[in-house]
């Protein structure tokens, strides 16, 4: 039978004022979907529930605010802070990867692949393309039901730390992605609209129309700069290696974040460039976390008293 263990009154108050500011910015500066309240209950449930719950949801808070950072940039587009870079960067890759056509033109790897696609790929790209978020998080989750709480807290906040250095460079260095070029030219429009780019084919293809769903809410246009696409299970790769996962687990990510990496180029949402600063980005932010936040002891004690808090009393 279900035990319901009802938590401290200072630990209710905090999850409540948590939930309350959450709810107010996002009303007052974004507005409401349908998914804020949800999620808000959501919370609140699991953590109100019972003890093995609020282990979980407290568990998952890195995730939650990841969630929650990458939505508040709807509040302030990066765009409105620091000019766009779209013919500078599309210049810089054509001249470091650039690809001479049988006419003697260079193209971007992009735009290469615009022109030489296949099905096989445009369908094995989508797979990949879709699971940039929900792998790392089903790595960690791995992690955490496997009693490796430890393993678990440093892969999950090294991922919303990666995520923070990403948001902060987006908001430094504004950068258009391939497709932009492709649809706009080398001058910044503002407030364009996200684009499927080759991922459209995918849609296409499987009548599912996901792609579509996704990057027409999109408000980060001018983020190509670094790609946290091809961070994020590069993380959680890392993390595969460093704890000793099972071989599978590694096989998969490993193929995975390859996969991630290619699609990128192909279907025209990332140059090669940009696919190299979220490499980089994920090695700075494990090297970071790792070998510098972890020596500092009032941090070492924070994570060693989080995990203690989500590991089950035994």
């Amino acid at each position: 039978m279900m035990k319901f263990q009802t938590p401290s009154l200072k630990e209710s108050a905090v999850c409540v004022a948590a939930l309350l500011l959450w709810l107010a910015v996002t009303a007052a500066f974004i507005g409401f979907r349908p998914e804020h309240p949800a999620m808000a209950v959501l919370i609140a449930a699991l953590f109100f529930v019972n003890g093995a719950t609020r282990r979980l949801i407290v568990a998952l808070i890195p995730f939650c605010i990841f969630g929650i950072s990458y939505d508040w940039m709807n509040i302030c587009p990066n765009y409105m802070v620091n000019p766009i870079d779209v013919a500078g960067l599309y210049e810089t890759e054509k001249s470091l990867f650039g690809i001479t056509t049988a006419t003697g033109t260079v193209v971007t790897p992009n735009e290469f692949f615009a022109l030489h696609n296949c099905t096989l790929m445009d369908f094995l790209g989508g797979v990949f393309y879709l699971c940039w978020v929900p792998v790392p998080i089903i790595f960690g989750l791995y992690l955490y039901f496997k009693g490796r709480e430890e393993a678990y807290i440093h892969f999950s906040l090294v991922f919303l730390l990666v995520n923070l250095i990403g948001f902060t460079f987006y908001y430094i260095h504004p950068a258009a992605p391939p497709w932009y070029v492709a649809l706009h030219g080398l001058e910044p429009v503002l407030n364009t609209p996200g684009d499927t780019a080759g991922l459209g084919r995918f849609d296409e293809m499987t009548g599912l129309g996901i792609f579509n769903a996704l990057y027409a809410r999109n408000s980060n246009v001018f983020a190509a700069l670094p790609s946290l696409h091809s961070a994020y299970t590069l993380v959680a790769l890392i993390y595969a290696l460093r704890y000793k996962a099972s071989t599978a687990w590694r096989i998969v990510l490993a193929v995975v974040t390859v996969g991630i990496w290619f699609t990128a180029i192909y279907t025209s949402h990332h140059y090669i460039i940009d696919v190299l600063g979220g490499i980089a980005c994920a090695f700075v932010g494990f090297a970071l976390f790792e070998y510098a936040l972890m020596r500092i002891p009032a941090f070492s004690r924070f994570i060693a008293r989080y995990v203690a808090f989500i590991t089950p009393k035994k």
